[in-house]
């Protein structure tokens, strides 16, 4: 207790204590948008560290199917769904596509919404559906090409957003030894620094050190985790 109130705490306390002490409209506008930009900042750190908790649960996914026109092998969508949306719905997150104006021609715009609690954010994937197989000639119709443009969207979105690998193995030659990845505390205590850094500079010279640190054991699951908090930050002090 201090001078017979209450501690205020929030801007919810501040609003409170304004309305029933009927303060002037203008102050109750403020505390009002203060407290929503607090409450949408909230919402911002929860998407976050929901979106890091799915790829530190996300494992590498082996490819299912194959392209004989490049001779080469991938994972399909059914197969990037099924593993993939057990995880983030269980987080709060619901995903959908669309499309969207594309400003460079010939190209179309596909759109991944990926949102969770009034956040909602976008990841984009411009391509150029083509008829043509590699030594140009014609292996399937407008419609046909139109419908392989919408899934190769699909996939390479839902990798791209759950930083998702294909394939046997991730270590690229260098896999890290047993118990060497980053510590729990030690990746709390860097995404906390990522997270109030109070200048762009700052937040470049955490994200570097924190992102530098963790490829010294190959954690990358980590580097994720920090890639999403510094974006999310950045976005903030724009």
């Amino acid at each position: 207790m201090a001078n017979g109130h209450a501690l205020i705490q929030t801007p919810m306390d501040l609003l409170t204590l304004a309305l029933q002490n009927n303060a002037a409209i203008d102050v109750i506008e403020r505390l009002a948008n203060l407290q929503r930009d607090q409450r949408d900042y909230q919402a911002r750190v929860a998407f976050d560290e929901a979106l890091s908790r799915c790829q530190e649960k996300l494992q590498r996914i082996s490819a299912d199917a194959s392209n004989p026109q490049t001779d080469s092998r991938y994972a399909s969508y059914a197969k990037l769904d099924r593993a993939v949306r057990p995880i983030y719905t269980a987080e709060g997150f619901a995903l959908s596509f669309g499309e969207k104006d594309c400003p460079t021609p010939g190209k179309t715009r596909f759109v991944a919404y990926l949102s969770r609690a009034g956040v909602t954010r976008e990841y984009l994937k411009d391509l150029s559906p083509s008829t043509k197989g590699p030594k140009g000639g014609d292996v399937m119709t407008p419609i046909h090409a139109d419908a392989s443009a919408d899934s190769y969207a699909k996939r390479y979105l839902l990798k791209n957003i759950f930083n998702i690998a294909i394939g046997q193995d991730d270590n690229d030659g260098n896999p890290a030894t047993e118990g060497s990845a980053v510590k729990p505390d030690r990746m709390t205590e860097m995404l906390g620094e990522l997270r109030r850094a109070s200048s762009r500079d700052q937040l470049r010279k955490i994200f570097q050190f924190a992102y530098s640190e963790a490829g010294k054991t190959n954690d990358r699951r980590a580097q994720a985790a920090y890639i999403v908090a510094k974006d999310a930050r950045m976005r903030d002090l724009r």
